[in-house]
């Protein structure tokens, strides 16, 4: 018999859309490149706008903060970009991370269509089984919404909304956001200590 892929070889597909949170986005990009995983980056232009919005002090040009990104660990893709790896089911990935995810690209994948390719990323994901994990930011949310987030479920995608912990007791954004990315590592299965776990002992100061 053939032997099975070692997933934790293969990259990542990142997709960022315009919802607001981007900075869970960099901070995945951040911690996945840290550990040498690589990385295939796909930014609608609605989510280059909101990166320079919500994060001026890191630059007010996404791409800018794109290429200062590691070249040997991140490939950067055009949303229109078709013929990026990650738009065809024989190419292999160890999962697509949409972070943060719109309504409308979470409405687009749960209904099959693939107006960019960020939707194609995901609807190969489901087709392939890859996994595909969606970090939806919407409040509140509309029947609309929780019937598209329901579809992508029964579909086999994970719905991770960014919904802050308390039990933590976080002290900054930097604690409540780790705290997400924690949970996102968690279901790409690697190991990671960003953020106290229930149940585990704490360092105390």
């Amino acid at each position: 018999m053939p032997e099975k892929c070692d997933s934790s070889n293969l990259p990542v597909v990142i997709g960022i859309t315009g919802a607001s949170g981007s900075i869970y986005a960099l901070r995945l990009i951040e911690e996945l490149t840290h550990r040498e995983i690589p990385i295939h980056l796909v930014a609608s232009s609605a989510g280059r706008q909101v990166i320079a919005h919500e994060l001026p002090e890191r630059s007010s040009n996404a791409d800018e903060i794109f290429t200062n990104l590691p070249k040997s660990l991140v490939e950067v893709y055009k949303d229109k970009d078709f013929f990026a790896p990650f738009c065809s089911g024989s190419f292999s990935s160890r999962a697509v991370v949409i972070v943060p995810a719109s309504m409308g690209t979470i409405g687009a994948i749960a209904n099959g269509i693939s107006s960019n390719s960020l939707h194609r990323a995901g609807d190969v994901a489901l087709k392939e089984r890859i996994p595909l994990i969606t970090v939806p930011r919407e409040t509140p949310l509309s029947t609309i919404h929780l019937q598209n987030l329901l579809t992508l479920s029964q579909s086999g995608a994970v719905i991770l909304p960014p919904v802050t912990a308390f039990y933590q007791n976080p002290q900054s954004q930097d604690d409540q956001v780790n705290f997400i990315i924690s949970r996102i590592l968690d279901q790409l299965n690697i190991d990671n200590d960003l953020s106290p776990r229930w149940g585990m002992p704490q360092e105390h100061e």
